[in-house]
């Protein structure tokens, strides 16, 4: 990169009408029917104030040194708050690759009729805006990658509900696939209830887990014993004719672990073991 590169001038020279055409370049290729947000027009005056400022003292090869780093952090602000506001990858990007073609302009203005310099600033230009580009796209990806997996860990904790049935007896329903992530906060969730409610019995129904494997039935058997080691017993209900025959195919021992084939018996077992009274209530004679 030749140090007599022009587009620190430029950009410190024309910053405003610099800023109004990226305004317009950035409303001319935003998507159909999407309005500008009234936050847009004050975060391009605050790039182009940082971007000038690396420029002036930054390498232009590269943004990756220290004279770049407010503008990193700002890219990174930026990134991650159009992802709470639902923008896409190509939005995002596509703030900074906006201002290729006001800055394009300006600096064929700049350089004059010379076509080898005007090429040598173009190009430099263009890395520079590239890798600015990228590092927003990066960024916006690590970002949507933390909000998925907090979104994740809320399903997962919402689809393993513990119920209170009854005074001392909890019920975990389970529905989907139990795998190991699920089952740590499946344990974490009935081990907290247990010690919150004072629980003596839990029962866990896996009437709507589709299959049963040996992995399956290993979180199955750390649940049970967790469960146990602060003091509560376990059922476990749901168990279809299928998941009976798979359980035995595959030769998993459930040890000495009560099972039903549906909760009703389940629930109905705990009681009579915590000694609550059965049977139907008679009707009130009128």
């Amino acid at each position: 990169m030749p140090r007599s590169s022009v587009i620190p001038r430029v950009v410190t020279d024309d910053e405003g009408a610099l800023l109004n055409d990226w305004l317009a370049e950035q409303a001319s290729v935003a998507a159909p029917g999407v309005r500008a947000n009234p936050a847009d027009r004050d975060e391009s005056r605050e790039f182009l104030a940082l971007l000038r400022n690396a420029v002036q003292r930054g390498n232009l090869e590269t943004p990756a040194g220290v004279d770049w780093t407010p503008v990193r952090d700002f890219l990174s602000t930026m990134s991650r708050g159009r992802v709470q506001r639902g923008a896409s990858p190509s939005q995002v990007a596509t703030f900074v690759l906006s201002l290729k073609q006001p800055l394009f302009a300006r600096l064929r203005g700049a350089v004059g009729g010379d076509g080898d310099a005007l090429a040598d600033e173009i190009w430099t230009a263009t890395r520079l805006i590239d890798q600015l580009a990228l590092y927003t796209t990066e960024v916006y990806q690590k970002a949507r990658e933390e909000v998925i997996a907090r979104q994740q860990s809320d399903m997962l904790e919402l689809s393993t509900p513990v119920v209170k049935l009854w005074d001392g007896i909890l019920a975990l329903p389970m529905i989907g696939t139990l795998d190991s992530a699920r089952t740590q906060v499946v344990m974490e969730t009935l081990l907290q209830r247990i010690v919150e409610q004072g629980a003596e019995i839990a029962i866990i129904d896996i009437t709507g887990v589709p299959t049963v494997d040996t992995l399956t039935a290993q979180h199955l058997l750390k649940t049970v014993t967790a469960a146990r080691l602060m003091g509560a017993d376990c059922i476990i209900s749901g168990i279809r004719p299928q998941i009976a025959q798979t359980i035995v195919h595959l030769g998993v021992d459930l040890g000495d672990i009560t099972t039903k084939a549906t909760l009703a018996d389940a629930f109905r077992l705990a009681l009579q073991r915590t000694g609550a009274p059965l049977g139907r209530v008679a009707p009130r004679s009128v």
